[in-house]
């Protein structure tokens, strides 16, 4: 089976459309969306309908689709994403924020462990940026591959055979064998609002039958999207991320 794996769409919707026709062109079986399909972004009612209607998709909770139910603590997001959530909050309608609010946060099944931030307590929106956190997350998980978000970059983590983490940054459409027999963490990347400079947006592909796994950036109307973010009244400084990738 040909999995799509998307995480991070924050009503971007021109993004994730671009992931989901450059997916499909690749003859993806399934599409899971690992969190956070709304904030930031201009688009969160067309985002959560575009996902809800994929057929067989699994979608999966972040911390922002939580916060659209959930009033988040001081810590857990900064004013400029509170400002996008209130916003948010007024788009959406009472089924589209019922359909965030009734998601998972982590869902496990044929030795996969899907989660938007980390399988070490989900609930606490840990960001898997380092080995520690790595090892933290595919502990819990005890699956052998543990696919998640949040972080905004692509990266991938496994384990050695000397039970230590190894980590690197992938590069977009090259191949990565990821046998089952050690365990690995795959930080997709962010479809609507990378953060490593590139404003391509980021998802990737996994081949469960031959084990393998391929990033990709995919390039869309990114100046289209931050132009809606200041139509719609959101702050500047969002569009100025898609515009700079980060």
């Amino acid at each position: 089976m040909l999995t799509a794996l998307l995480s991070d769409v924050h009503s971007n919707l021109a993004a994730l459309e671009a992931c989901l026709q450059h997916a499909r062109d690749h003859a993806a079986d399934r599409f899971v969306f690992l969190g956070d399909l709304v904030g930031y972004g201009p688009d969160p009612a067309a985002v959560v309908d575009t996902v809800a209607g994929i057929d067989g998709a699994l979608v999966l909770k972040g911390n922002h689709d939580e916060a659209v139910e959930v009033e988040p603590k001081n810590s857990e997001l900064n004013d400029i994403a509170y400002q996008a959530i209130t916003w948010t909050r007024e788009a959406l309608t009472a089924a589209e924020r019922r359909f965030l609010s009734e998601l998972p946060m982590i869902t496990r099944e044929d030795n996969v462990c899907f989660v938007h931030a980390s399988a070490h307590k989900p609930e606490r929106w840990e960001y898997v940026d380092h080995g520690e956190a790595a090892q933290r997350s595919l502990d819990a998980a005890k699956t052998a591959y543990v696919f998640s978000g949040h972080v905004h970059d692509q990266a991938l983590h496994f384990k050695t055979p000397a039970g230590k983490i190894a980590s690197f940054q992938p590069t977009s459409g090259n191949p990565i064998s990821i046998p089952h027999r050690r365990s690995w963490l795959s930080i997709v990347g962010s479809v609507g609002q990378p953060r490593d400079g590139n404003p391509a947006a980021a998802y990737a592909l996994f081949n469960s039958a031959s084990e393998v796994l391929t990033f990709y950036r995919i390039p869309y109307d990114h100046l289209s999207t931050a132009r809606r973010i200041l139509a719609v009244g959101l702050p500047g400084v969002l569009a100025e991320r898609i515009v700079r990738g980060g």
